[in-house]
């Protein structure tokens, strides 16, 4: 009897082990530093600073370098060219896009666990240790991600302009308050656009520690301005987010999607 229940308990804790290995952060948090000192410190990992964007709790920070953009060059995956870092003023922290969560989540199956795990690595090196954050999900998951039934999954992309690809990027970058466009391959950018300040304003409602999900991303590609379903990116931002949570920013999916026309139009 006593070897059964040692046999079960080892089984339990072998288990749980597993499980809590399985879950992979969203952010990793760090010691606080200003703006310049961040850019200073991703310049000395390698990581090319693209462009930075004021938030509620302080200033995304978006990064790339060659082998990020090189991974991304496909069909629908150029989101995982770039990561981003918030100097968050409000919390005094560093909070660094988990690249290994994001990357399995905007690559899907072509996710490259190589050089994800190589650009955090990097910024592990350059920002000192890096603590988990309380924002989690399995690792596993992550590819087929959707907040419940019913809600959309990463390939869900709205279309938000149609035209040539020239056009397109001439239309992001005239648009007010844009951060960044990046060319990934010879057809296929990402840009970083600002949108309506009351639309901005959910982050607020659902915290401000996450606010790096700011500026919106957008693809394009094959003649298309495509971004992710927000219903999707704001969940997979924020996977602590209740249901009760995510009705108080009800209208807020389809003002970004209304926000993302009029630039793209």
């Amino acid at each position: 009897m006593k070897k059964l229940v040692a046999f079960i308990a080892v089984a339990l804790a072998l288990a749980f082990t597993n499980a809590s290995a399985a879950m992979t952060s969203a952010y990793k948090t760090g010691e606080y530093v200003d703006v310049d000192s961040a850019k200073a410190k991703l310049a000395s990992a390698g990581l090319e600073v693209v462009g930075t964007y004021k938030v509620d709790a302080g200033t995304t920070i978006l990064y790339t370098n060659s082998a990020l953009k090189a991974m991304a060059n496909k069909p629908s995956r150029g989101l995982a060219a770039v990561g981003r870092i918030l100097v968050d003023d409000e919390h005094k922290q560093i909070s660094v896009a988990n690249p290994v969560y994001f990357g399995k989540a905007f690559m899907q199956k072509e996710y490259n666990s190589a050089t994800s795990s190589a650009v955090l690595a990097s910024l592990e090196k350059a920002f000192g240790p890096l603590k988990d954050s309380d924002d989690k999900w399995e690792f596993d998951d992550l590819a087929g991600y959707h907040f419940m039934m019913g809600m959309p999954y990463y390939e869900d992309m709205g279309v938000v302009g149609e035209g040539s690809t020239a056009d397109l990027v001439a239309k992001a970058k005239a648009s007010k308050g844009s951060v960044a466009v990046v060319k990934i391959g010879d057809d296929r950018y990402v840009a970083f656009v600002e949108m309506d300040r009351r639309t901005n304003g959910f982050v607020k409602k659902i915290g401000t520690q996450n606010g790096q999900l700011l500026p919106w991303a957008v693809l394009i590609e094959d003649g298309q301005a495509k971004a992710l379903s927000a219903k999707y990116f704001i969940a997979i931002s924020y996977p602590l987010l209740t249901m009760t949570e995510f009705m108080k920013i009800a209208t807020v999916p389809g003002a970004i999607e209304n926000d993302l026309k009029k630039i793209f139009k």
